[in-house]
């Protein structure tokens, strides 16, 4: 699975949105290689690439890359769930590939977004563990990390709720959801710009009002859902969508199994990374509370639908 990344006239046009200067940037990745380096509590040494993807990420604002790039690390140590035997053949990652597909697709919209699509296959199927799907999510968004060389315009998310039941949302807690979303928003540095919901039941509106409170405001202001998919099409152009949603961009299945290769192939630097993370003994004044980062407000209680 290659994907496309943005050239041309959209190539610019992404360089002035992510405030990415030629004759800076250089000069600020130095800075951030500079600041691991005085960080006793984070790792000394990391590559260019994804360092360049967290300044895009973060608009070319070194604070805010930094920042960025502490909660990162910190939650690679913070969250062992989602973070380590991140081999996808391990049997427990292989149930949910065979249920679920979340693959990034290959093309990009005329503004220079990636889309990511994301659907069960049955809605029969038991519910896996919810951490390692979760996993599963963030090993994808951590190859993305070595892989948007040229950098994107910001992720639309598309879920398909068709085969989505109460039962497959039964193992979903607030402190697992919470933390999740910490990693999303305040770890990875993803511009998230639309999520879509299509193929939707009322148990949509239950589930998405259990994940608001998570949510920032600016994003909560991004969720649309869909009961007609050719609302869908007013987004995200129909062509560059998979066949089953009548697009070209061929077959689900083929899509999926693609990624998975490529996660695959990406064993080894996963056992490689395994260890990558900041440490909290080491990090100058109070070390990270956990409680604190994952509290619950008491008024979050489990996701509960009739």
């Amino acid at each position: 699975m290659t994907l496309e990344q943005p050239a041309g006239e959209m190539w610019q046009k992404i360089r002035e949105e992510l405030n990415e200067k030629a004759d800076t940037k250089e000069a600020d990745l130095a800075h951030i290689k500079e600041w691991l380096k005085k960080e006793p509590h984070l790792p000394d040494e990391w590559d260019d690439q994804r360092l360049m993807t967290f300044l895009r990420g973060c608009k070319f604002s070194l604070e805010k890359t930094k920042r960025k790039l502490d909660m990162y690390f910190t939650m690679r140590a913070a969250v062992p769930e989602f973070f380590t035997d991140r081999d996808v053949n391990r049997p427990e990652l292989q149930e949910i590939l065979n249920m679920v597909q979340m693959p990034p697709l290959p093309g990009l919209t005329p503004d220079g977004r990636r889309v990511i699509l994301m659907r069960g296959l049955d809605k029969d199927a038991q519910t896996p563990n919810v951490a390692d799907a979760f996993k599963l999510a963030l090993m994808l968004g951590d190859v993305r990390l070595n892989e948007e060389k040229e950098g994107v315009a910001g992720d639309i998310y598309i879920l398909d709720a068709s085969v989505a039941t109460p039962t497959h949302f039964a193992k979903f807690t607030p402190t697992l959801v919470k933390k999740f979303l910490v990693c999303v928003q305040e770890a990875y540095p993803v511009k998230l710009k639309q999520v879509h919901v299509i193929n939707i039941s009322p148990l949509v509106d239950k589930i998405v009002n259990f994940v608001k409170p998570f949510i920032k405001d600016k994003i909560k202001e991004r969720i649309f859902l869909h009961s007609d998919v050719n609302e869908l099409y007013k987004h995200v152009p129909k062509e560059m969508l998979p066949a089953e949603y009548g697009g070209n961009a061929g077959p689900m299945n083929d899509l999926h199994n693609a990624w998975v290769k490529k996660l695959d192939e990406y064993t080894p630097w996963f056992a490689e990374q395994a260890d990558v993370k900041a440490n909290e003994t080491l990090r100058p004044g109070k070390p990270t509370n956990y409680d604190e980062l994952f509290g619950i407000d008491g008024s979050f209680r489990q996701l509960v639908i009739d």
